[in-house]
């Protein structure tokens, strides 16, 4: 049985799988509006740029986004303590196939118990980024589902609420009304800002509908974002966007890849299709993991291969 103390963890890969997906369609689905700031934007990801080095791949040829090729993304969700490497809390794994029209999306439970790959263990995968960073952590998961991670995106967990902040809030038309950490929500359109839009986006035990309104919750705040931030309203606001993303984003996507993607991949925004991972609770050693069966591994593997039309 989890403490109370893994509560927070708990909460924030939650909202890590809202702040990955925003800044990923952000990407894809900026449009006309990042072409305006060109060069407020072009500084930003010089900023977030930060390349890995790695020394094997499972991706035999060149990726050309050019071309539209699937490609796949890791989403490291770390919390950036002083002196402490920490561990990626949160670990969500996207796919995106343009011709499919689509993104699939998989969160990988950090206790899950596998290779750590250059570290010669195999312990919890969430593991591997405290071994050894962005690079092992990439050639884990790579090993884990058996397809190539192509580019990383490292989160600062406190930075979408920045984010929000940064487009002047958002506004929802909320289904349901509840009260939740001191704040109330009530039903019909509401404006919130970053603090209150990771509240609402929070909440699952008070819905009848489980983790599924919590979800609609996610792609309301998801869509006013990206709304906001297309917005003319916001083109006032681009320093502030841009300031946000890059103090709470490292990624290996240049300049030059991003666009690529905005102009080859941003139909496939409107589709995302999470998946997840099942297993059983053991413990090893005194040590509590989440063990995944190979027949379960194999089904999500094929899966994401199929996607990404791999081998």
């Amino acid at each position: 049985m989890r403490s109370d103390k893994d509560k927070p963890k708990r909460k924030k890969r939650i909202w890590l799988r809202v702040t990955g997906i925003v800044l990923l369609l952000l990407i894809i689905g900026i449009g006309a509006y990042a072409f305006t700031v060109w060069n407020s934007l072009n500084n930003a990801v010089d900023t977030m740029h930060q390349p890995v080095e790695r020394e094997t791949s499972k991706r035999e040829d060149s990726l050309s986004l050019s071309n539209k090729e699937p490609f796949s993304m890791l989403m490291l969700g770390v919390d950036e303590r002083e002196g402490d490497s920490g561990r990626s809390d949160t670990m969500i794994v996207l796919t995106v196939n343009p011709e499919k029209k689509s993104v699939k999306m998989l969160s990988i439970p950090r206790d899950t118990r596998t290779e750590i790959v250059g570290h010669g263990t195999t312990d919890k995968i969430n593991h591997a980024y405290a071994f050894g960073g962005v690079a092992m952590s990439m050639d884990t998961v790579e090993n884990f589902l058996d397809i190539p991670i192509d580019y990383y995106m490292q989160i600062n967990m406190e930075g979408f609420k920045d984010i929000v902040d940064a487009v002047g809030g958002v506004t929802v038309n909320n289904d349901l009304d509840f009260t939740y950490e001191g704040v109330h929500f009530a039903k019909g359109s509401i404006t919130l800002d970053g603090e209150d839009a990771l509240k609402f986006s929070r909440m699952r035990k008070q819905d009848p509908r489980g983790d599924f309104g919590r979800q609609l919750r996610q792609r309301m705040i998801i869509q006013a974002v990206l709304k906001e931030g297309a917005s003319l309203n916001s083109l006032t606001n681009f320093n502030d966007i841009f300031s946000a993303l890059s103090k709470n984003i490292k990624t290996n996507l240049t300049f030059d890849e991003m666009v690529d993607i905005q102009k080859n991949y941003k139909d496939a925004a409107g589709n995302i299709d999470q998946m997840t991972i099942t297993g059983t609770g053991q413990t090893i050693n005194k040590i509590w993991y989440l063990v995944v069966p190979d027949a379960e591994k194999t089904k999500i593997q094929n899966e994401l291969k199929d996607h990404l039309e791999v081998k």
